[in-house]
């Protein structure tokens, strides 16, 4: 059967990760612009090494520097935006999934009026896509809420941050829906509970309950996205909106029915925030883990029918790696995944960064995603970072990168011809950028290289890697030549 002829081929990048020009055209700080540069983390402590305390958050908003707050730099993509799109198209896109920085349209997020230089960029940067024939996909949240809305109401913890985020997506489907058809409106929500400073804007050490907290956040973006999907079909008919999920396959550490317990646990939370975005409900289990927790999730009367009422179109996610779960974490040996710590599992290999290489997984998430939920489907991030070396004569011979997505992609197609409705995928990341929880540049994703180190040194040159011919040819065939 193969893939479908309009298969959406392409890439994937944030804007706190790639445009830099931090403090350009009236841009407000967000939370990714107090991220610093975190080249050693331990495994055994890693949330609170990713963590951001109010300290930091003062000494952050003191400093110009970029070097230690890497996300501030990125790759430039603002400046560089028309030669990089220029590139995907070289590639043969048929989709680029980018972010709009809310700060860029509200610097503060509480503004009444938008920042008409931060829609002018984004109007310059879809017409330059249009032109190269290249679909937007645009993600509204993606890790960089205005660190105003953080330090003042502690995110999302804050029910009046719903209205704040509305009014910016409104700005957004009122300017762009001429040049937008497909939305998703928070990137990996499921994230909050893993890492509630960028995800949701939390500062865990201004908060009493956390758990409590994370989950009232939750609630809060819940109602937003719902809101945001009722406002979008009314002011862009014909569009399309999603929910973005960290797909986290996890499996039993063995056949002890403890141990498959304990994943079917995992696996259940994982898919708690797509269930209530897809079926317009809070699922049973998890309503009733909250009553054991003692979480008391504040409504207003109308949350529950709002939800009901706008649920998404199709269901997008991200899918890295794999990881086991045991009764008893003893029995496990750790490692690090897409901001998660988990069990290794002895039968995957890993990247440089301890990630398991588990593309069978994508398969199975695949199959369990639509199965779950009978919707389209969209893979808009998988890849692996690896430590890319540039040759004298500006190459990068990536094999590896090469032999990664190949197994991915023959297990992707797999799934489609099985019954699964793929609408596209978008790799992590077309291009070398900032890393999402270390902030290094020496974490590469990219089919192009780009010329900058940890420290922001270099020249931010592009060079097209190995892997950029090989996916071109795979975009050509839509997937019937992986060789």
């Amino acid at each position: 059967m193969g893939l479908r002829k309009d298969f959406l081929w392409g890439g994937a990048i944030a804007a706190n990760q790639a445009e830099g020009a931090w403090n350009v055209d009236g841009k407000g700080l967000s939370v990714a612009d107090v991220a610093t540069y975190k080249p050693k983390v331990d495994v055994k402590d890693y949330r609170k090494q990713v963590g951001v305390t109010m300290p930091d958050i003062d000494a952050a908003i003191k400093t110009q520097d970029t070097a230690d707050y890497p996300k501030r730099r990125g790759i430039d993509f603002y400046h560089r935006y028309s030669e990089d799109i220029d590139l995907f198209h070289e590639m043969g896109f048929k989709t680029l999934r980018l972010s709009i920085a809310w700060t860029r349209i509200f610097p503060t997020g509480e503004e009444t009026e938008p920042n008409q230089a931060g829609l002018a960029y984004y109007k310059a940067v879809f017409a330059k896509m249009h032109a190269a024939k290249i679909e937007p996909i645009v993600t509204l949240s993606h890790y960089e809420m205005p660190l105003a809305l953080a330090t003042k109401y502690n995110g999302w913890a804050d029910r009046r941050v719903i209205d704040l985020f509305v009014r910016f997506c409104q700005a957004c489907f009122t300017a762009f829906k001429d040049n937008v058809k497909y939305w998703l409106t928070f990137n990996e929500i499921d994230s909050v509970t893993r890492h509630p400073f960028i995800s949701a804007g939390i500062i865990p050490d201004q908060t009493e309950n956390l758990l409590q907290t994370e989950y009232q956040a939750f609630h809060h973006q819940f109602v937003a996205s719902a809101l945001v999907t009722k406002a979008c079909h009314e002011t862009i008919p014909g569009s399309q909106v999603g929910c973005m999920l960290t797909k986290l396959t996890d499996y039993p550490n063995s056949s002890d029915p403890r141990d498959v317990l304990a994943s079917f646990n995992k696996n259940t939370m994982n898919y708690f925030p797509a269930d209530v975005q897809v079926f317009g409900e809070y699922p049973a289990l998890v309503l009733n883990y909250f009553e054991e927790q003692g979480i008391e999730i504040a409504m207003a009367p109308d949350d529950l029918a709002i939800l009901k009422a706008n649920t998404v179109d199709f269901v997008s996610f991200s899918y890295y790696m794999s990881m086991v779960s045991s009764y008893d974490d003893s029995n496990l040996t750790l490692t690090t995944g897409n901001t998660v710590v988990g069990g290794k599992n002895p039968h995957l290999e890993t990247t440089d960064w301890g990630w398991t290489v588990d593309p069978v997984g994508l398969r199975i998430s695949l199959l369990q995603l639509y199965d779950r939920y009978h919707k389209p489907l969209m893979i808009v991030e998988n890849g692996m970072g690896a430590k890319d070396e540039l040759t004298a004569d500006h190459q990068v011979h990536d094999d590896y990168r090469i032999n990664y997505f190949k197994g991915h992609f023959e297990q992707m197609i797999q799934a489609v011809d099985a019954g699964v409705d793929l609408l596209g995928y978008t790799s992590w990341a077309p291009i070398d950028l900032v890393s999402a929880s270390t902030s290094q540049m020496s974490k590469r994703y990219g089919f192009i290289y780009v010329d900058e180190d940890d420290l922001g040194h270099g020249t931010l040159n592009r060079y097209k890697k190995d892997s950029f011919t090989w996916y071109q040819k795979v975009i050509r065939t839509n997937g019937a030549d992986l060789s």
